[in-house]
């Protein structure tokens, strides 16, 4: 039963209350009105009264409530259609910006696709270079090791000369003791060997003495300390305490280091001297094809104070 065409159900209720108290002639009885009414109630439907509702709404209006839309469906494929109410899914067109998304995104696909070729690429270099750096310090050890466990044992003289001053210098050398080491990285960066030390000392009965006046007594001293030698120092002051002159009592005993150093970023093996060929420090960049055996023969001739090729050999590229 519709709502239009039912009576209205509280004037249904008042007019049986009236007729029960009147008891006029004719009345429907109340007990019957009440059934009526609770046939009503178990027949009135829910959903036709809110569409009715929604009617009234859009006829109040004038047609302009807000359609319902549509929850968008996402696809496998990452597509993510919208279809209006209504429309068939066989009639839908992608929009021109979704066309433009998939080209951009295309090519920053490639480009990205690029870049990981290319990292890919500089990394497997990368790693072929260490690997390769890392055999060439092994040999390089074990060279050295083996080297030094004869030089221990022979104790050999080296005939080189240090000089301190233009008349005076160290001279007379006799190998004492040497030792080799290692340094690799850490497990997490593959274990490579990264450095090769490599010391010894160098002693002879000879002293040397100089004597300096002034601020060139300060100067000498420093320089003393730099090339690690030992000595005494006896000095003259004024009677103001400034020193005037001093006298230097240099021991023969000299501590040669050189160490072997990876540069894994530029592909280098970096050789760090200290009072090898001569006081004081130096420097020598090599190829890593450059340190072969050869080049290994020649630096132990050139420990030995003997005439060598290192120099030629290292320089090769």
């Amino acid at each position: 039963m519709s709502t239009a065409n039912r009576p209205d159900t509280a004037s249904m209720i008042l007019d049986a209350i009236r007729a029960k108290r009147e008891r006029q002639p004719g009345t429907r009885d109340v007990a019957e009105i009440e059934a009526a009414l609770l046939a009503d109630i178990e027949a009135f439907d829910l959903d036709a009264a809110e569409r009715r509702a929604r009617g009234e709404q859009l006829s109040d209006s004038g047609g302009l409530a807000e359609p319902a839309l549509p929850f968008p469906r996402i696809d496998p494929d990452g597509a993510v259609p919208h279809q209006r109410a209504g429309t068939p899914a066989g009639s839908q067109r992608p929009s021109p910006g979704a066309a433009a998304q998939s080209s951009l995104l295309d090519r920053l696909r490639q480009q990205a696709a690029r870049c990981r070729n290319e990292q890919d690429r500089e990394l497997a270099e990368q790693t072929q270079t260490g690997e390769l750096i890392d055999r060439k310090l092994k040999q390089l050890f074990f060279f050295l090791h083996d080297f030094v466990e004869q030089l221990n044992v022979v104790r050999p003289p080296v005939p080189r000369r240090y000089p301190l001053t233009d008349d005076e210098g160290l001279d007379g050398l006799v190998w004492q003791e040497g030792f080799a080491d290692y340094r690799t990285l850490a497990q997490s960066a593959g274990a490579l060997v990264e450095l090769v030390s490599f010391t010894y000392r160098l002693t002879t009965p000879q002293r040397v003495f100089v004597e300096r006046q002034g601020a060139a007594v300060d100067r000498f001293r420093n320089q003393l300390f730099d090339f690690g030698l030992k000595f005494s120092c006896e000095e003259i002051r004024n009677r103001l305490q400034h020193v005037e002159r001093a006298s230097f009592d240099v021991t023969g005993d000299i501590a040669v280091s050189a160490r072997w150093r990876a540069d894994f970023a530029q592909g280098l093996v970096v050789l760090e001297t200290r009072n090898l060929e001569r006081l004081g420090p130096a420097r020598l960049t090599l190829q890593v094809d450059a340190v072969d055996q050869a080049l290994l023969d020649e630096f132990g001739s050139l420990v030995l104070g003997q005439p060598n090729r290192f120099r030629e050999l290292a320089a090769r590229r």
